[in-house]
């Protein structure tokens, strides 16, 4: 099967730093590929990938040291690239929202898109009404509830390779906290559940000009306390050592997470993960087996004092099983299979599929 991967140009593929979408695509144009496809990736020239490179920008736009440049004008690039080959391929797989579906008009019969953020926001429902025919995919039945309506295809749960992170059998002491500091992801209650316990908390973060704000008057000031190091973004190769020395992960959310790709990574290495049960959460950790779900604070320090209970090996093998790349890429083969058929009902093709 000749197969496009079109993801979005924030990033390079994979990110150099923090970036979820980008990863996945990443991970999963590489599965494409040992599987057997012929996959082409538009994507920055900096891109790593064993698929076919069609460069669409010099750079990936959110290190490009250029002050002034337009996201929307580098995506209309890459979508018209894209429009421009499109006979080339059996399927073309988007993972930029909506921006492409006014070009593809006239084939919804080989493009199907994944929609990797929140959908509860304003405008959407009437971009999702409006072009009906483009099928989509839903990272987890939880994100589809605000376009229920929506001509979902499927839920495919995210993967990444089995080799990219190693289990590590024998934590160091220290809670982890990686990600994006901004109110929805619960910095500042990661460090009070963290207080509670009496336990070192690692706080690996990302800091978006759109939260400086909320950084400086929120969380720098938990900084200083002696428990709490804050060592900022980091890449996958700081990720396995990181996560995997920790007692736990902590992901106090506060948002209808669509994924949550760092409780995966964290069950990669063995970790458990302390999760608050928003979103996709429930669908991702399974209580009492990969970590525990709790609904705040309390809690969460009660699951603290039962995290000797879980076996570090089996949430490893709960990753391997539930959320490799080549599993997530035979799910997706399944549904460029369905595409183009005139009838059929969705399919739910997540990770205990």
């Amino acid at each position: 099967m000749k197969i496009a991967q079109v993801p979005p140009l924030y990033e390079a593929v994979p990110p150099r730093l923090y970036g979820g979408t980008e990863r996945v695509v990443a991970h999963l144009s590489d599965a494409l590929v040992s599987l057997g496809h012929e996959v082409t990736l538009f994507g920055s020239a900096e891109s790593q990938t064993q698929a076919r490179l069609a460069v669409v920008r010099d750079q990936a736009i959110r290190l490009d040291p250029a002050l002034h440049k337009s996201d929307l004008a580098a995506h209309m690039t890459q979508v018209s690239e894209v429009r421009r080959r499109a006979a080339e391929f059996d399927v073309i797989h988007f993972h930029t929202d909506m921006i492409h579906f006014p070009f593809f008009e006239d084939m919804p019969g080989k493009v199907i898109t994944t929609l990797h953020g929140r959908l509860d926001m304003k405008d959407l429902p009437a971009v999702y009404r409006r072009w009906r025919q483009f099928p989509l995919v839903s990272i987890s039945d939880d994100q589809r509830k605000p376009l229920a309506f929506a001509n979902w295809a499927g839920t495919v749960h995210h993967g990444f390779p089995t080799d990219l992170y190693r289990f590590q059998p024998q934590p160091q002491g220290y809670l982890a906290f990686l990600g994006r500091i901004s109110p929805e992801k619960g910095p500042d209650r990661a460090v009070g559940i963290a207080r509670r316990v009496g336990r070192p908390l690692k706080m690996a973060a990302k800091v978006d000009a759109a939260d400086q704000a909320y950084f400086e008057d929120r969380i720098q000031p938990l900084l200083y306390d002696p428990g709490v190091e804050f060592i900022g973004e980091i890449g996958d190769d700081r990720k396995c050592a990181f996560l995997g020395g920790a007692d736990a992960l902590l992901f106090p959310i506060n948002w209808p997470e669509p994924f949550g790709l760092v409780m995966i990574e964290a069950m990669a290495c063995g970790t458990p993960v302390i999760a608050y049960g928003c979103g996709s959460v429930p669908e991702v950790i399974e209580d009492g087996v990969t970590g525990f779900i709790v609904s705040n604070e309390d809690e969460a320090v009660r699951a603290l004092g039962r995290i000797h209970t879980l076996d570090r090996a089996e949430i490893r093998k709960r990753f391997e099983l539930r959320f490799s790349a080549v599993a997530m890429a035979r799910r997706y083969v399944d549904l460029y299979g369905r595409l183009g058929r005139p009838s059929g009902l969705p399919v739910v093709l997540a990770a205990n599929a």
